[in-house]
């Protein structure tokens, strides 16, 4: 079960990069619920809930190893 869950959380994580990367070319596709589209709103939302998986997942992976 936990394995499912970090794996949700990884490829998350994944996915919050590729929109990173697609925001970075083209703002206005990856924020278009906002008024201002701009690199910059790009990196803090996806960056930041990239940050967020990325951490999560490792934690995740530490958790699980010390309480087998």
């Amino acid at each position: 079960m936990m394995y499912n869950v970090r794996l949700l959380i990884l490829f998350l994580g994944i996915a919050c990069a590729v929109f990173l990367i697609i925001g970075l070319f083209k703002p206005w596709a990856m924020l278009w619920w906002e008024d201002v589209q701009n690199r910059r709103k790009v990196i803090v939302v996806y960056g930041t809930l990239m940050m967020i998986f990325f951490i999560a997942y490792y934690s995740l992976k530490f958790f699980e190893q010390t309480h087998l």
